[in-house]
């Protein structure tokens, strides 16, 4: 059991690939922020040449992004920290913010999550589905095709009840061309 702790905010792979033990988890929302295929990949899910796309939290006012909160052991805290920093900061496109969200149980925490750079060169913004699903059915990095991403968080939001309209419609999209 965690006594004092941390929360990290997953809403991409984290959260069916956390790569790291956590006490508890629970479906948290993050207010003021979308879940995008906004950022470009050139290293899990494309090369420089053939770049894919991968989620980030892109900030849009009104908005919010559900996800899924992990809450890890203080003393476990730093060398989560250090690997999903060599996990997730593999450039400077993303930004390791320390933001509240709300979780499913109506308790505020602050989490460590990560947001798109919008100065960044591999911000992707304002793509259409339509685009996004060219790219993402074509495109395949060091880790998996990049359509394997999109259909894993996916899959794994529908499993949490989790929905995300848009995600779904990409999803379709992005099969019908595979």
């Amino acid at each position: 059991m965690c006594a004092k702790n941390i929360w990290i905010f997953g809403y991409g792979s984290l959260i069916w690939q956390p790569g790291f033990q956590f006490c508890h988890s629970e479906i948290a929302r993050l207010k003021d922020y979308k879940r995008s295929f906004c950022m470009w990949s050139i290293h899990y899910r494309g090369t420089p040449k053939h770049m894919g796309l991968v989620l980030a939290l892109d900030n849009e006012p009104r908005s919010y992004c559900d996800g899924l909160a992990f809450k890890v052991d203080e003393d476990n805290a730093d060398n989560i920290l250090a690997y999903l920093r060599k996990r997730e900061l593999i450039s400077d496109a993303y930004l390791e913010v320390k933001i509240d969200i709300e979780l499913n149980s109506g308790r505020l925490v602050s989490a460590y999550t990560y947001v798109i750079n919008c100065n960044h060169e591999q911000y992707a913004k304002d793509l259409s589905i339509k685009i996004q699903a060219d790219i993402i059915s074509l495109a395949v990095g060091i880790n998996e095709p990049n359509s394997d991403y999109l259909f894993n968080v996916t899959k794994y939001l529908r499993d949490l009840k989790i929905e995300d309209p848009e995600l779904e419609e990409l999803s379709n999209k992005t099969l019908s061309r595979i």
